[in-house]
């Protein structure tokens, strides 16, 4: 019976933890919806700048693979950027057929300005972490990591 127990609270525990991390997503999708349309920006335009910004420069396949968007999709989205003149796009030199994506200072100042903004994901995130304690904000994310590891793993284990 204790057996049963012990089984029935992380089934219990895991139920509610996944409700979480659902509810997280949901509200950080609708504050990123958010964002991107009060910046006159497409959701998939707003992706590629998040993960664009920090490294200044990708190739265009591999922002591609890191966000997972569909061919056409991040094309017309790296368009749009470049048509805004937030990114720009050259062939990469040892394959023309290749596109290296680099932000421009405009497209840097402008993810600057919104990224920091009252009502953007990043303040939000920034927000609900200053309610925590140093060791609470550890712990948390050393308890993400270890998922997200874990995570990885099964997908690798099962061969994506």
């Amino acid at each position: 019976m204790d057996k049963r127990s012990d089984k029935d609270q992380l089934n219990q525990l895991s139920l509610e933890i996944l409700r979480a991390f659902d509810r997280v997503q949901q509200n950080a999708r609708k504050i990123f919806q958010k964002t991107a349309s009060d910046h006159n920006l497409s959701i998939p335009q707003l992706v590629l700048l998040t993960k664009l910004a920090p490294q200044i420069e990708m190739t265009q396949k591999e922002l591609g693979k890191e966000t997972q968007l569909p061919k056409s999709t991040l094309s017309q989205a790296v368009d749009g950027l470049v048509l805004a003149g937030l990114i720009h796009r050259h062939p990469v030199e040892d394959n023309r057929r290749e596109m290296q994506l680099i932000l421009s200072e405009k497209g840097k100042e402008f993810f600057d300005t919104i990224w920091v903004q009252k009502g953007s994901i990043h303040h939000a995130f920034e927000c609900a972490l200053q309610t925590f304690t140093e060791k609470q904000s550890e712990d948390f994310l050393a308890a993400l990591r270890q998922i997200a590891l874990f995570l990885e793993k099964e997908i690798t284990e099962q061969g994506e």
